[in-house]
């Protein structure tokens, strides 16, 4: 910045300056005077006026861009879980307390109008979380780049918990308006749907197609301790004929803005039920109403300053955040070839030089694929351009390989086996030029089994980027009480540098700055701790240990494994409630997707357990259990510098990476968990004599299998589990309700127990009774977290896309003034 920039921000960033501008933005934004101002009204003022401060750094690093003529990252995701956005503005701007000074002159508690700001209701779970961690990184490394999605009405949905079972409403979090956001009705593409292809002699024409205008909103993604700035851009759905007057002038008022409401159904949920073919239908639209409007706006922007293709590969890199966005790929090949006429070879020359691709997920099932009926029905023109790719691909495959006929149907971009469907992951990986794991045991198994033909035809293509978080965040933000302890005693540059925070190891002997470590920790979990009393009425003791698993409920999360012990802890300390035991509070959060019959039991099932632990007057405070309901952004920066424990369980070979342990650990707490996704590299960052490591190994989850796995036998054996489970199945905890769990019963004991939860149970009740002795020990738990906290220089975000700029999109940092 120039130095009339920093004195302008100086001013404009001084308490006084920034009251003025509350007040202007109250009565020329709002509409309101103060005198009948609501809470909600001052935040949105608030806001306001500190996107008013982040609009000049935008304006000036966008003409920075095309000054500099620079290559851009277009990061491509179905999901951005960005939380609030006033608090983390405010930290990236550096005026937190200014604002808060400001504010209180006003009149206006801060804390208090901070927590009416909706969760923006952009995701669900890791995925899109991690997409929000990397746009802040991209910023602060002044990485030149466009986050893409879909800017939802509604949310996955809102979590309710009642009668312990698990009750979905709408997320409606626009409902108070959004002033972080900029409308472009000025940006707005046509994406066809259906119709016909027909062949001509310039090229193939798809023809007779419905339509969908999708309109662009933007939102400033500021970088840290710098000017630099990204944006956000979200397509929302908008018909291209609002009413159908003649329908509403013979009085069919409903068949008047019938076709308006479907044409922008594409935009308003998140994740609609796809256990039905209509919810696949509305899925596949949504994939492909927010791709086609972004390749369309990539070479729009692409055009402003350059004339042919030539250099298009030189300014774009395209990433997919999974496979969600891969329809880009034909839709890219569509438009270069069938609009702006490139030919065929060339055009597939450049889609394989700007995509690259991260895999999220080790389970085939979880892997996308798409009915070829339904693309023939919905993308008629893709299909064709897929079918080619893949005749070329399999082509080059035989040359490669040999005419080996069960190496081609196993590789093909269509599978052929049964019902006819395209491979998403496989058509990601055909055409990009790098294609990359989230963790080191995730990458390595993706090589080595999941996609091993791939790798061999491909080697170069395939490599390794570990995950990573936002520090901002995920410790300046979420925990205020120990970033300030750590920037008294090393200063502040870990915000930008993590690694900063190894200096810490220095203090873990020291008792002061240890006292102060468990004082910090002690105040998160007071302040938890007054949370669950108001919103669910149970009273915990804050010097107990916070036990936490926090994360999608899913089975090979594995949250059955983390009930069962609770259940076996409940009947030692009914059995022996005379020894001397340490009080635990285990804590769940995380929302079932609405069709998973299992995951939603399964959260009934902590429900009815919480409810007999926690009213048994022989157990007392000695353990308690609680589900937080609607876990998101704003709840996890509650709940995660809280923790004692953190529970990462997963069965190995089966978490990609996680970064929910990045952020547990980050905040001070000991992982328990199985040698999978990251937890690997969290143990030789922070030292394994810090974690509670239990349970198989991928190979040993493996050879297990292999050799022919017998949870039954397992059940039988074990009289603690089997009297934990006996009280599952006969309704112990279900009020005499035998069938209510017969399903988990089942699923364990008799129908295979595909994420081998009994085969752990026992390792992980030793490392519970080790986690036990360890608290017991106030010192030996306090210089274990302060290890973890100062193991986690890796786990930044800002590492994370330093390696994606440098090795995968080969992008370089803007320069700033």
């Amino acid at each position: 910045m120039t130095a009339v920039d920093l004195e302008f921000d100086h001013l404009n960033s001084t308490p006084d300056a920034l009251r003025r501008s509350i007040s202007n933005r109250l009565i020329y934004g709002v509409g309101k005077d103060a005198v009948a101002a609501r809470p909600q009204d001052w935040l949105h003022a608030a806001a306001l006026a500190v996107r008013d401060r982040l609009v000049a750094r935008w304006m000036k690093t966008t003409r920075q861009q095309y000054e500099q003529d620079v290559k851009r990252v277009y990061y491509l995701s179905m999901e951005f879980l960005i939380g609030r956005t006033f608090t983390n503005a405010l930290l990236s701007l550096g005026i937190y307390d200014q604002m808060n000074e400001a504010l209180a002159s006003l009149g206006v508690d801060m804390a208090a109008v901070t927590e009416l700001e909706p969760d923006a209701a952009l995701g669900n779970g890791g995925l899109g979380r991690l997409a929000a961690c990397f746009l802040d990184s991209m910023a602060t490394l002044a990485i030149p780049g466009f986050g893409y999605g879909i800017r939802y009405h509604y949310g996955m949905f809102r979590q309710q918990i009642v009668a312990g079972e698990q009750v979905e409403t709408p997320d409606y979090w626009l409902r108070a308006g959004n002033p972080w956001e900029f409308p472009r009705p000025e940006v707005q593409y046509i994406v066809h749907f259906g119709g016909r292809t027909i062949q001509h002699e310039h090229g193939v024409e798809w023809i007779e197609t419905d339509h969908v205008n999708a309109m662009a909103f933007d939102t400033v993604i500021p970088g840290f301790g710098t000017s630099a700035t990204n944006t956000l851009r979200l397509w929302s759905a908008r018909a291209t004929e609002e009413l159908d007057l003649s329908a509403f002038n013979q009085g069919d008022y409903r068949r008047a803005v019938e076709a308006k409401e479907h044409s922008e159904n594409v935009s308003r949920l998140l994740y609609p039920d796809d256990s039905t073919p209509a919810g696949r239908e509305l899925r596949l639209r949504q994939e492909y109403f927010f791709i086609s409007a972004t390749m369309q706006d990539l070479i729009r922007r692409y055009q402003r300053t350059h004339s042919t293709f030539g250099r298009f590969a030189d300014k774009v890199a395209i990433h997919l955040n999974d496979t969600h966005p891969v329809l880009a790929i034909p839709e890219l090949m569509r438009l270069l070839v069938d609009i702006h006429h490139v030919p065929w070879g060339h055009a597939w020359k450049l889609v394989q030089q700007v995509f690259s691709y991260t895999n999220h997920t080790l389970m085939p099932e979880a892997l996308e694929t798409w009915d070829v009926d339904l693309l023939a029905k919905l993308l008629p023109r893709h299909l064709e351009i897929i079918f080619e790719i893949n005749a070329g691909f399999l082509k080059e495959a035989s040359g490669h390989f040999g005419h080996d006929i069960d190496l081609i149907r196993r590789i093909s971009l269509v599978d052929e086996y049964g019902q006819r469907r395209v491979r998403m992951a496989h058509l990601a990986i055909v055409a990009s030029q790098k294609v990359n794991g989230v963790s080191k045991l995730h990458s390595q198994l993706m090589e080595r089994e999941f996609f091993s033909d791939f790798a061999r035809m491909f080697p170069e293509r395939f490599t390794n980027v570990t995950n990573g978080i936002t520090p901002r965040r995920w410790l300046a933000q979420a925990s205020r009480p120990l970033s300030s302890l750590i920037d008294a005693r090393i200063g502040s540059r870990w915000r930008a540098d993590l690694f900063e925070l190894s200096k810490l190891r220095a203090f873990s002997e020291d008792p002061g700055f240890c006292a102060e470590f468990r004082a910090a920790k002690r105040t998160n979990k007071i302040r938890l701790a007054h949370r669950l009393l108001h919103e669910t009425g149970l009273a915990i003791h804050p010097d107990a240990l916070f036990d936490m698993q926090v994360k999608r409920i899913h089975e090979y999360k594995r949250q059955l494994l983390n009930v069962l012990h609770v259940i076996a802890r409940y009947n030692a300390i009914r059995a022996n409630p005379e020894r001397d035991w340490v009080p635990r509070v285990v804590i769940f959060a995380g929302k079932a997707a609405s069709a998973y019959k299992l995951a939603k039991t399964i959260i009934r099932l902590i429900g009815d357990v919480a409810e007999k632990v926690n009213n048994d007057p022989v157990v007392g405070d000695r353990l308690k259990v609680v589900f937080v309901p609607n876990y998101g952004v704003s709840v996890a920066e509650l709940m995660i510098p809280a923790a004692d424990l953190s529970e990462q369980i997963s069965m190995a070979g089966t978490e990609a990476s996680g970064t929910g342990n990045m952020k547990l650990a980050l905040n001070g707490a000991l992982t328990i968990g199985t040698m999978d996704g990251a937890n690997i590299e969290i143990c030789d960052a922070v030292g394994r004599e810090n974690m509670f490591i239990f349970g198989l190994n991928a190979s040993e989850v493996a050879d297990m299998r292999a050799s022919g796995y017998r949870p039954r036998q397992i059940y039988e054996e074990n009289e603690v589990l089997r009297l934990a489970l006996d009280q599952i199945r006969t309704g112990y905890f279900s009020g005499g309700d035998s069938h209510r769990f017969s399903d988990i019963f089942h699923t364990l004991v008799d129908w295979g127990d595909h994420y081998m939860v009994l085969a752990d149970f026992e390792a992980f009740t030793e490392a519970q009774t080790a986690v036990d002795a360890r608290f017991r020990n106030p010192r030996a738990w306090t210089a274990s977290a302060i290890a973890n906290v100062a193991g986690m220089g890796q786990f930044s975000s800002d590492r994370t896309i330093a390696e994606y700029a440098r090795d995968i999109w080969r992008v370089k940092p803007l320069q700033t003034d």
